[in-house]
């Protein structure tokens, strides 16, 4: 959805280890006879080659950028991963077209970036001043890209940000003409290693439980790339791209009546991140010898665990690594 809510205290999954599933529960992945998803006759991303670009809001490491990156690439990369991968994840969002029946775009094509290292709008930013981050960058650096561009603002984990925590982890909108020249849709996700990781890293942070709650910690799952934070937000950033890409100035693929609070093709889905998720669960996902949770295959070797999406064609949630 526009704000991106993860509410991920009550998840739980079962793993996999060397092609082998097991503690299998009833498959929960969505229901169509509870989805309104309508679309709404206005546009997707669906630019033969869309131009990617990234702001780096903050101060960043290396090999945290490098871990984005490398996933942002798998996504539209020639030479697919191993099977499942993020290529293959990808293929879902693709299903979904416009009115011309043109399909989401296949290629993503990381076309620039732009480090704000200096915090040119303050560690304090809001849902609006997001968009002066993206004018400054554009002003500085980036083409101010109307035609087939998506601009993907990332914060370090010492930026705050408006409702970060308490109600989103990511959102994606559109800029306004006024403020950066040109409308253009763009993503928002912070790293939320040292404010929030319980909510927005989970299940690689675990939330403390309240006294008298009944709530009960299980196993801390181990990120696949070694980054709680860097792991948490690579999973929001592709519930973000699937939603920006199939309704990317709010007219295109959701359900309900506001707009201006939509349920999205990953919303249905949240939560679920292999088969058997939903209602409390997760889903049956992957463990590596070193027993990193993944659900997906990257380039370079690199393992992800990123969230399903509603598949127009099953009339439920789904990922490659499904298991029926």
């Amino acid at each position: 959805m526009i704000s991106h809510i993860f509410l991920f205290f009550f998840f739980s999954f079962s793993l996999t280890s060397n092609g082998q599933f097991f503690d299998y529960t009833k498959n929960y992945e969505g229901s169509s006879d509870l989805v309104d998803l309508q679309y709404h006759m206005g546009p997707v991303i669906s630019s033969p080659a869309t131009s990617l670009y990234i702001i780096w809001y903050g101060r960043w490491k290396p090999t945290h950028q490098s871990t984005i990156r490398d996933f942002l690439y798998s996504i539209s990369s020639p030479t697919p991963a191993q099977y499942p991968s993020v290529s293959n994840w990808w293929k879902t969002v693709r299903l979904y077209r416009d009115q011309t029946g043109s399909n989401i775009t296949g290629t993503l094509v990381l076309s620039g970036e732009f480090h704000d290292s200096t915090y040119s709008h303050g560690a304090h930013l809001t849902r609006f001043s997001v968009q002066s981050v993206i004018r400054t960058a554009v002003i500085s650096k980036l083409p101010l890209n109307a035609l087939n561009g998506l601009y993907l603002v990332l914060t370090s984990d010492d930026v705050e940000m408006q409702e970060f925590c308490r109600a989103i982890c990511g959102f994606h909108y559109f800029t306004f003409p006024s403020i950066v020249g040109a409308t253009v849709p763009y993503v928002w996700v912070g790293n939320s290693k040292k404010q929030c990781p319980e909510m927005c890293a989970y299940p690689f942070v675990q939330p403390k439980p309240f006294p008298g709650s009944g709530f009960v910690a299980r196993e801390t799952m181990k990120p696949p790339n070694g980054e709680a934070g860097i792991d948490g937000m690579i999973s929001v950033i592709a519930h973000e791209l699937a939603e920006v890409s199939s309704n990317p100035i709010l007219n295109g693929w959701y359900g309900g009546e506001d707009a201006l609070a939509p349920t999205e093709i990953a919303d249905l889905c949240l939560g679920v991140y292999g088969s058997g998720g939903g209602g409390g669960y997760m889903g049956s996902v992957y463990k590596d010898r070193w027993r990193n949770v993944y659900n997906v295959n990257g380039i370079k070797g690199r393992k992800y665990l990123i969230q399903w999406v509603w598949d127009l064609t099953r009339n439920r949630c789904f990922g490659p690594n499904a298991i029926n």
